[in-house]
This record gives structure tokens, sequence and C-alpha cells, in this order.
């Protein structure tokens, strides 16, 4: 009998198997989540359809018995009363605005899970304007004043003043050269090198944004190593453009990008194996929720957000990816557009002890301006080869460097060297660590389903009670006094150098705004309630949403 029938088949599979097993490594390091599976967490963001809960089930979609409901239900009426009274003129420039103001659209539709933002939308919104700012503070139109712990989605790191007072130093530094574009300001000479001394690298180009830092550094390892692909790990935010940012909210699926699993010892096989990867890009902000989306209160469809920090386990991690792309030519990127300057002076590889290639700044870098800021080695920075003058990388911007931007990062940097800044950042692990476990001491003993996991400056409210209302939540916090950014507990940012006795004030107003929450039925336990049945309930809302069964 003739083998070539049998040949044939397992002479296609040997050849064809390197490839294969190489389809296999990848799938397996990927996060078992949908965060880890791009293409299949955008599916179901189409598919997945909206509906609302009417002015009945608002109140009762955890199956409360009706004098808990009730109670909800005056409580609720009676803050959206309170709101529109304290709030009015704050409120009526926000509603004007949000007419032709798309980005104010999205984050007032976006504050809670979807079932609830209907109702909350019209009767209880947040306002958007803010008159002035001091210190840790911010003061709204009505002239309300609230504790700041939005943090400026990161660039407030030493509080509103600080960063006043750098902006306008560089205002005077920059006025007698005004808007001039192309030519540099003296002081970028400085800047430059202050952040080579900085980062550890060899050359700096500077942008508008964080989102263009990173979108250069990946061209420009594209361009050297002449590979296409790059890595991110699952979860990770590194702006906006479409290469790295997987799943929903991303119009076009990345063609070009893997999404592995953080700190996964699968991830740095694939590493070695493959011969296709241009870069890894880190965000360091991960160690907080590895594998995990930025937590945010439109998420909280139950009480089962979780987060937690260990710097121990987070730098060997980083060591280890350190040495893999050393030994297969990878680009190693640390994007600390929002970490850069709050965990250290020198950035989170000076915190955790990593080296990277390149190393991308923004947000605070530039005293209170907006800026982007690449620095990497020399080799990896160069746009050009000598010997190919068509074979360019070119990238440029009209406003990068601009004037006032650099002298207002002039500014800053040369603060990083005053002993009163670098006091801030002594002790800071120990600092916020006795601060969280005051808070959690103090939540537990208010009999209160709050708990506090966090990365320094920078925390996460966790609830230790299934619910489908932690969402409120923000709400009686702000009426207490304390901002908090459109994503609501899901990340408070607070200021290095905020006094002690803020923050006590602080948790007084977490305490108050629980108590309230407590009372007024939002955290009162129907008999059988658990996170696994709220999310079943939840499913079959949608189930028969989608299918009209």
């Amino acid at each position: 009998m003739s083998v070539l029938p049998y040949a044939l088949p397992l002479g296609a599979l040997a050849l064809g198997w390197p490839l294969l097993s190489q389809r296999i490594a990848l799938s397996r390091a990927k996060h078992r989540s949908l965060a880890g599976h791009s293409r299949m967490a955008k599916r179901l963001a189409r598919w997945l359809p909206a509906y609302h809960y009417d002015e009945h089930e608002f109140f009762r979609c955890d199956g409360a018995d009706e004098s808990v409901a009730q109670r909800r239900e005056v409580a609720f009426e009676a803050l959206a009363n309170a709101y529109a009274h304290r709030y009015a003129r704050t409120l009526a420039l926000t509603r004007q605005a949000r007419e032709g103001l798309a980005d104010l659209q999205l984050t007032g539709s976006y504050r809670v899970p979807f079932q609830f933002a209907h109702t909350v939308r019209r009767r209880l919104p947040v306002g958007a304007f803010v008159a002035s700012a001091e210190g840790h503070s911010l003061t709204d139109l009505d002239g309300n004043r609230f504790i700041d712990l939005t943090g400026s989605y990161g660039v407030n790191v030493m509080g509103v003043d600080f960063y006043k007072d750098c902006m306008a130093e560089g205002l005077r530094m920059a006025e007698s050269l005004g808007p001039v574009l192309g030519a540099y300001h003296p002081c970028v000479a400085d800047n430059v090198a202050r952040l080579q001394a900085i980062s550890g690298l060899d050359e700096v180009s500077f942008h508008m944004s964080g989102t263009e830092a990173v979108m250069q550094a990946v061209r420009l390892a594209r361009y050297h190593t002449g590979r296409k692909y790059l890595v991110r790990f699952c979860g990770a935010y590194h702006g906006w453009w479409d290469d790295v940012q997987p799943g929903p909210g991303n119009p076009m699926p990345p063609r070009e990008t893997y999404t592995l699993a953080d700190m996964s010892e699968r991830s740095l096989q694939v590493l070695r194996r493959r011969r296709d990867i241009a870069c890894v890009l880190v965000n360091p902000l991960q160690a907080m929720h590895p594998n995990r989306n930025a937590p945010a209160d439109s998420a909280l469809v139950d009480s089962s957000r979780t987060a937690g920090f260990d710097r121990q386990a987070y730098t060997d991690w980083l060591q280890r990816l350190r040495q893999v792309c050393t030994e297969r030519g990878i680009v190693l990127i640390m994007d600390e557009v929002f970490l850069g300057f709050r965990l250290d002076p020198g950035g989170a590889q000076a915190y955790f002890g990593v080296q990277a290639d390149m190393v991308t700044y923004g947000k605070t870098l530039a005293g209170g301006y907006p800026v982007g800021v690449l620095c990497g080695q020399h080799q990896l920075m160069r746009r050009y080869r000598d010997d190919r003058p068509a074979d360019l990388c070119l990238a440029r911007g009209t406003f990068n460097a601009h004037p006032y931007v650099m002298a207002g990062m002039s500014a800053f940097l040369r603060r990083l060297d005053d002993p009163q800044v670098l006091a801030a950042y002594e002790g800071q692990d120990a600092r916020w660590d006795a601060r969280a476990r005051h808070f959690n001491a103090t939540m537990e003993r208010e009999k209160l389903p709050m708990r506090a996991t966090h990365l320094q400056s920078i925390w996460t409210i966790t609830y230790t009670e299934p619910s489908r209302y932690n969402w409120m939540l923000q709400y009686y916090l702000r009426w207490h006094g304390v901002a908090l950014s459109w994503v609501g507990t899901g990340r408070l940012i607070f200021g290095l150098r905020m006094e002690d006795d803020t923050f006590e004030q602080v948790v007084t107003c977490f305490v108050r705004a629980g108590r309230e929450m407590r009372e007024q039925g939002w955290w009162d336990h129907p008999p059988g309630l658990s996170n696994r049945w709220i999310r079943r309930r939840v499913l079959g809302e949608l189930l028969r949403t989608r299918f009209g069964f």
C-alpha cells in the first residue's frame, strides 16, 4: 500500500507547524478576559443593546422591597432638587454648552452604568465649569468649593498654586519671543539637558500631547527595527489612536498590535519566539490593576471591582521584560505620560529601577501647559539614514516646542531641584500607606462598605457588599464637597503636598456621604443579593432586550 496519501498531509503539517505553534502561543498569551481579546470585545460592543430603567425599575432593579425602594426614590428626588438649587448657574452653563461640545456629551453619558444613565443625566446632572482653583480646591460658578480629587487627569501632582507659578514664570520668560514657531526659545537647550539626565537617555523630541509622543515612539521603533508589530498589555491605556486602543471605543480594530496578558510568563515566551515585534509598550499605572481596564463608575454594575499594588512583584516583572526585550532586539517603551514625576522625581523608571529604550512623558511636565515628550537612545531617535537620503521617518508638528510650553517646562524642571519640592517625594510610600490604612479603618469602624486601594497618591474605591447603586456615591461625595472626574470613584488623584488636615476632610466627606447612602437605602441588602445574582439578572435583561423574549 502506498504511503503517499499519508505523507502529503504529514509533510504539510510539518511545514506549517512553526507558524501554527506561534499562533497557539500567541492565543495562550492573551488574557482570558474580554479586555484581552479586542476583536471579541468589539463584536460584543456592537451586539450590546441599549435599554434604560424606567422611573419604577430604577429604584427596584436589585429586588428591593417596596419600603426600601420608596426611601431611595424620595432621597433621589431630594438630592436632585438640592443639586438644581445649589449648583444652578454651573448647571445652566453646562446645559447650554453640552449642545455644541462633543466631549461634554461623552463624559455626561458615561458617569454611571448605561441602564441608569438616561434618568441620571436628566435629573442629576453634574456641572462641568469651575470659576477658580487654588491649592487642592476648586470653586464652581455658584461659589461652591470642592476638594479636588480629579488631579486634572494626572497633571496636578503638586497642587494648583505650584502650576500657576510655573505658568506665570513661563509667560514672563517667553513673552519677548511670543508665538514664534520653528526657531527655539533658548530654554529648550536646558530642558533637553535636564530631560536627558532624568530619563537616562540620549535624545529628546517634543510633541503636543502624550498620544503624539507614543505615536512617535512606535513609529521610530518600527523604522529602526524593520518590524511592524507592537505589543501592548491587557487593559493598558496609551492614548486614543487606533494601534494602541483595541476593542470598544476604536472604530477600526488594530491590525498590527498584539494585546498580551500583563505579568505573564506566556507573554515573555511570545516575545522570545517571534521575529516581527518592533516594540513593547508599558504603562506602569497598570501595576495597580494588571489586565484590567481603568476602573470607572460606568462599569459599576455590581461590587466586583478589584485593584491592588505589589511593588516588588511588578518590579520583578519589568526586570524580566527588560531582559527579554534586550535579548530579542525589541524596543522597550515606558509610557509615563500619566505617572511621570508622580512616583519619583526620576519617574517610574527610577521608582521601579528599570531603564527603558524609550520613555514618553506628558501631563505635569510642562508646568500646566499641554505637552508630550519622547526621550530615547541615539540610534532609535534618528529620523533619517546617512547612507539612504530618501529613507526618512518624518515627524514634525507645527506647535512642537512652542515657546510658552517650553518656558513652562523650564520652570517645572528647575523646581524639581528645589529642596522643598523634593521633600514632597520623601517617604511617599509610607505616607500614603498610612493614609490608606486610616481611611479603611475608618470605613470599617463606621460599617461602610468602602475600601481604598492605591498606588501611592492614586486611589481606587472598591466595595465590600453587593450593590447595584455604588455609582451613587460620587453624587453624595460631590454634595459633601469632593470633586471627582467623570470616572467617579474609579480614580482619585491626590496632590503629593496635600496636608494631613485636608486629607482628613476627605475622609470626613466619605463618611458623611457613606452614612447617607446607607440611611437612604442605596446599600440595603435584599435577601439573596450577590454579585453573581446581579450579573445574571443584567444578562437576562440584555437577552430580553436583544431578542425580545
